[in-house]
């Protein structure tokens, strides 16, 4: 497929190819992300023929997850590696969301200087070319990574009203956010003719109108759930509130996944649980009061990355906690204990030896030696 000639012909054997592809895809059943994301790549990889590709999420944090990969059988799996945020600058996700294919048939080819008119009362921009020359930095960043040619397609889905913050401002556009990127390497100089470019972009369409519908049903699903969660909690209340939603059964471990409970009223203590003891939830209180008065309440999943002063004392028992003021100072509590949680990073997050003198440089890390990150002091985050 990737020989697609630039004809007529040749768009149309695109097109049909593009059309089997999209076929697959609807074809598959709903609410599975990850399926959905595995059948795109092999059908990227069927389309173009590059020796790599990869479906890549940006998290909420901005790092990226190669969360689905179809690969050339000798080459190291990159599959759920993770990658740092600054892997792909801010100015890079904005020309994402304008030109939603960027091809780098080579990235050691000589560049061709550009010469301007200066007549011209503005500087060219050629950031929506086809032909720009790749930056220093990212050539570099590729040829560490021992790939010479590339195709990245954009994935966008619509934009959650509730999300903000100048990053993601800069990732707006027309009601629409990056959730990520299909990225294709090869190890050899590689031209996809525009046809076949085209139908991998009309594919990626269709894949992002199909994951938005996905996204939605995950947030309806989870919206039901809290619904649930009010009502079941509206109904204990009324037993014998708010005493009856520890003494009486379901309680409040039945509400929420958690491994232990506490209520703190008028002065008093109702335990559930693994939970601090009560002169640790007094003193917990006495933060909450100084450090969150203004707020009705606080859930974290790690209290030490939160800010309180006697984290470490609570030690694994107890690292993540919901909170939620029931009256100007009486509480209930929730919390969880310390899970495992292993992440495993494409390369350093912070590799010294990337470091320039002049800090302004853009500088591409050359190590991409994947290695384990253990997450301590932190439970399963609260939804």
């Amino acid at each position: 497929p990737a020989d697609v000639p630039v004809t007529a012909a040749g768009a149309l054997k695109s097109y049909k190819l593009a059309a089997k592809a999209i076929s697959r895809l609807q074809s598959l059943p709903s609410g599975n992300i990850p399926l959905l994301c595995d059948v795109l790549v092999q059908e990227v990889s069927e389309l173009t023929g590059y020796d790599r590709v990869m479906a890549y999420k940006f998290h909420e944090d901005e790092h990226g997850e190669v969360i689905a990969e179809c690969r050339r059988s000798d080459l190291e799996p990159y599959l759920g590696l993770h990658y740092p945020a600054t892997d792909i600058p801010q100015a890079s996700r904005f020309l994402f969301m304008k030109n939603k294919v960027r091809m780098i048939c080579d990235c050691l080819a000589l560049s061709v200087k550009v010469i301007q008119d200066k007549k011209l009362a503005q500087p060219l921009s050629l950031g929506g070319s086809t032909l720009r020359a790749v930056h220093g930095c990212h050539s570099q960043y590729m040829a560490n990574m021992g790939s010479i040619a590339s195709l990245v397609l954009s994935v966008t889905i619509n934009e959650d009203d509730e999300e903000t913050g100048s990053d993601q401002q800069q990732q707006k556009q027309m009601g629409r956010k990056l959730w990520g990127l299909v990225v294709c390497h090869h190890t050899s100089p590689r031209f996809v003719p525009f046809p076949l470019r085209y139908a991998c972009e009309f594919l990626l369409q269709v894949f992002g109108i199909q994951l938005n519908k996905e996204v939605e049903l995950a947030a309806q699903t989870k919206e039901k759930h809290i619904l649930r969660t009010q009502t079941v909690l509206c109904d204990m209340l009324l037993r014998d509130a708010p005493i009856g939603i520890f003494t009486q059964s379901p309680n409040v471990m039945d509400l929420v996944k958690c491994d232990g409970a506490a209520l703190y009223y008028r002065n008093q203590f109702w335990l559930l649980g693994i939970t601090p003891m009560e002169i640790q939830i007094r003193d917990i209180v006495a933060w909450l009061l100084e450090c969150h008065d203004g707020s009705t309440g606080l859930s974290t999943d790690s209290l030490t990355e939160a800010g309180y002063p006697g984290a470490p004392a609570l030690g694994d028992a107890v690292c993540g906690m919901a909170a939620i003021k029931i009256t100007s100072k009486d509480f209930i509590f929730w919390f969880r204990s310390h899970t495992a949680k292993e992440i495993r990073w494409g390369g350093a997050k912070h590799d010294p030896s990337d470091r320039n003198g002049n800090s302004s440089k853009m500088h591409p890390r050359s190590s991409f030696k994947a290695f384990l990150e253990v997450v301590k002091h932190r439970s399963v985050p609260w939804e």
